[in-house]
């Protein structure tokens, strides 16, 4: 069994986050200065993260294979085939003429292009967030905006700023879920005290996106709207998450604001109309439709919400689950294990993480969930076909549908593999290890740099959830190490690696591919986002100081279990 080791240079920590930074560095330079396609880049890092854990690390060259395949399996299922899913969706509204009926009920509320990204990217992104998660939200959102007649450009980067206020409890409060297994706290504390953190910025992402939008004169112009957007997802995200626990906090959140918001929108217009560049003002206004038309071209989105929250409900999806297993699991290997967690042959369990990342030295599993029906995706899908079939579409229309996602998504697809392949050899190398564990070593100013661990996480993993199961102990070790409150550390792994999703390069492939721009538009859509991630990730880190030192009675206390 091969073990980590956390200082291979010299038995120095500070040169040994150096060496495993090189990956991290060879990505920025390739996406962020050479302007290189995404997939490219991800290649690239690949390739010298496999040098460093291979030279640097003395990885096995079995185990830095199988956990790069791992990662890119992992990449495939479930995330890009959410992904996949939800492109299809869209097309399928799209080809059908129904899209076209969506923007005029859209129009019908607001022509207002303010008001339509706040409640499309934010509002309707942050039910998608919350009950499919995983890439999802960007897809859909992002598809919309653009159908809508928003610069794709425009459209990707609101669409990528707006999912930072959901994504900690997105996928029925998955993060926070395996944040509380991976550390052994229970769920409710850090539940609360991640929505404590996460409603402070989820209050000011909607005028913040106006600002960036439209700049601070006109979206002082839609204040009102701003104000009862962010308050109404906040303070229902904050009730949610401290008294009822994570996993109807961004439903409950979202349905909120967008109820808010309709409602806002039949009682008050904005005094001057914000239109795009090209936009032509409009002499009669959006088409009317009947109540018929709009709910028929609007059912393939309101099929995706029933198929969604039906898929997320425990009892179903522990149903489906039982029922894949019995029907395939006898194709498995004895002690393979079920195709609810495969063990991934050749490498779980063969490496053993040691202190202080673990309080005890203990094995790395390496289980792949393939729960191919249960998955949010197969959801997605499932919607997709009861869409074509209530809307008559030929089967033969729903293949070439299907062939023209495929083939907008491949390079998507292939960059997403490839970033989780490079995340999964970094954590079962120990690179990631490292580097959490330098930050961890600036010991009283601990509290920022956790907000920069998790970001971190994100960042390289593209998943809230990956970063707490990948940093979610380190953050409660070095508390305890530091006489902090653990709660704090590892919520705020969760709440500030949120801002590390607008710059993964999983989220920008997707935005790019969602709406319908080219690979070289990656580069310049990672440029965008890099400053409003690290702006809010350093909001988020003073935010932990102010909870550990200023106001530690905030701060829920609860024993590890």
């Amino acid at each position: 069994m091969w073990q980590h080791n956390y200082e291979p240079v010299g038995g120095s920590l500070a040169l040994s986050a150096l060496v495993a930074a090189i990956p991290i560095v060879a990505l920025f330079l390739m996406l962020g200065v050479w302007r290189k396609p995404a997939w490219m880049s991800a290649l690239a890092a690949l390739g010298s993260a496999l040098v460093v854990a291979l030279t640097v690390y003395g990885m096995p060259a079995q185990l830095a294979v199988m956990s790069s395949l791992y990662g890119a399996a992992y990449g495939l299922f479930p995330i890009a085939w959410i992904v996949f899913s939800s492109i299809m969706l869209y097309r399928l509204a799209v080809d059908t003429g129904k899209f076209e009926i969506i923007k005029d009920s859209v129009g019908s509320l607001t022509d207002d292009r303010r008001l339509q990204a706040m409640f499309i990217a934010f509002s309707f992104g942050a039910f998608i967030e919350g009950a499919a998660g995983f890439g999802a939200p960007v897809a859909v959102s992002g598809a919309m905006l653009a159908g809508l007649g928003f610069d794709p450009f425009y459209a990707a980067g609101i669409c990528l700023l707006a999912n930072t206020a959901p994504v900690a409890f997105g996928s029925i409060g998955i993060p926070v879920t395996t944040l509380a297994n991976v550390t052994g706290l229970p769920v409710l504390p850090l539940s609360a005290m991640v929505g404590r953190l996460c409603a402070m910025i989820s209050i000011v992402i909607p005028g913040y996106l106006m600002v960036v939008m439209a700049g601070p004169a006109r979206a002082l112009e839609v204040l009102p709207a701003i104000v009862a957007c962010g308050v109404s997802f906040a303070g229902m995200q904050f009730f949610v998450s401290n008294f009822l626990g994570p996993e109807l906090t961004d439903i409950v959140s979202s349905l909120t604001c967008i109820v808010v918001m309709v409602a806002l929108l039949r009682l008050w217009r904005p005094k001057t109309v914000m239109r795009l560049e090209g936009d032509h003002p409009a002499t009669a206004g959006p088409k009317k439709h009947s109540g018929r038309e709009i709910f028929v071209a609007w059912m393939p989105y309101l099929l995706l919400v029933v198929f969604v929250l039906a898929w997320g409900e425990p009892d179903i999806k522990a149903a489906m689950d039982r029922w894949t297993n019995s029907l395939l699991g006898s194709w498995l290997p004895r002690n393979a294990g079920t195709l609810n967690g495969l063990n991934v042959p050749g490498l779980h369990n063969l490496i053993t993480r040691i202190p202080p990342v673990t309080s005890t030295p203990a094995p790395y599993a390496a289980v792949f969930t393939f729960n191919w029906l249960s998955a949010s995706g197969t959801a997605c899908f499932l919607a997709t076909m009861a869409a074509a079939l209530l809307l008559g579409v030929k089967p033969s229309k729903v293949v070439q549908i299907y062939k023209a996602t495929f083939k907008q998504l491949s390079f998507a697809m292939v960059t997403i593999a490839t970033m989780l392949g490079l995340a999964y050899l970094m954590n079962y190398s120990g690179m990631t290890s490292t580097l959490g564990l330098a930050l961890a070593a600036s010991g009283g100013a601990f509290p920022f740099f956790s907000a920069v661990v998790g970001w971190l996480g994100v960042f390289l993993t593209g998943s809230d959830t990956s970063a707490n199961a990948l940093f979610g102990n380190l953050q409660v070790v070095t508390a305890n190490a530091l006489g902090l409150n653990p709660v704090l550390t590892a919520s705020v792994n969760s709440a500030a690696g949120v801002m590390g999703k607008m710059i993964s390069v999983q989220s920008i492939a997707v935005a790019v591919a969602a709406t319908g721009m080219s690979s070289a538009d990656e580069s310049r859509l990672f440029r965008f986002t890099i400053k409003h991630s690290v702006l809010l990730m350093a909001i988020m880190g003073l935010l932990a100081l102010l909870f550990a030192y200023l106001v530690p009675a905030y701060v829920p206390i609860a024993a590890s279990k």
